[in-house]
Order: structure tokens, then sequence, then C-alpha cells
């Protein structure tokens, strides 16, 4: 860490995430402390910034495990639209592999999208679920996990 700032910490909700590689290649340049955490083991490379973290198997234990830590000046990868809810609450910087940031101005609509349709989908309706994801939104999540990092650097936040 430098300048005895708080380090930025990224965490990965990993089970689906598609933007693994490109969160490791970032949070490596950058000098981030990753964690990479899943309900079973997931590859990831061997560095000192990585740490895979495998938490019991059951409804949420990777949510509760990183809900649990993130703070002001954190970033989570995440689609999971509660876990975000849970972090943005937090203080930390929250971006769906996409490259959408959850803000505190986006959760709540975020939020009632998600319960509209889990809804619809419980009565037995057909919501199409989400679009495929694109090279457009791999190019999207790089571009938002970068100037995520570079503008905490510069609100003081520090590397490992």
């Amino acid at each position: 860490m430098t300048g005895g700032a708080r380090a930025i910490c990224l965490y990965i909700d990993a089970d689906a995430c598609p933007v693994k590689g490109e969160a490791y290649r970032v949070a490596e340049r950058r000098g981030v402390k990753t964690f990479v955490v899943a309900n079973s083991p997931i590859l990831a490379p061997k560095h000192p910034l990585i740490e895979r973290i495998v938490v019991p198997s059951g409804p949420d234990a990777a949510d509760d495990w990183i809900a649990g830590r993130v703070a002001r000046g954190d970033i989570v990868v995440t689609a999971d639209v509660p876990l975000a809810d849970r972090c943005v609450k937090a203080g930390a910087d929250v971006i769906a592999p996409n490259g959408r940031a959850f803000t505190e101005a986006s959760i709540g609509m975020a939020l009632a999208t998600r319960n509209l349709l889990d809804g619809l989908r419980s009565q037995g309706e057909t919501t199409g679920g989400p679009k495929p994801f694109s090279p457009r939104d791999r190019s999207a999540f790089l571009q938002a996990l970068d100037l995520a990092i570079v503008r905490l650097q510069r609100a003081g936040f520090g590397s490992c």
C-alpha cells in the first residue's frame, strides 16, 4: 500500500462472472488486491495480489462473504442485483460485467426491475433473460473498472 492510505480491494462474485480474466489484468496492472469469491474452486492466476476464496455452498454464501467485508474505496464486480444493493449501501463501487455501474441513484430501479421480473417468472411468464454477453460489454467493463480504480486512487485510496 502506498502513502498510508487505505488500499483499494477488488471483490469478484466469481461463480458466473464472464470478465474474471479482464479484472485480473487490470488489478495486477493497477496494484489492487483482488478477492475471487465462489462456491467452488475457481482457476485464478498465481499472483500475490489475487486471493481465491471458496465459501461453503448454500444460498448467498459468496454474497454474504463479500457484503460483510466491503467498504468505501472497494470495488465489487457482480451481476447480482441484491448483492450490488448491499455493497452500494456499504459505500463500495459496484460494476456489472457489462460495465454498468450500480450507484445509489440507480440501484433502486435495478432492484425494482429485478423483483418485477422475478415475480413474473414465478407466475409462469417467460421474461427472456439477459441479452448475450458481447465484446462491446467486455470493453465497457474494462473501461469502467479502470476508471473506478483511477477515481479511487485520486480520492486518496492506495494500491497494495
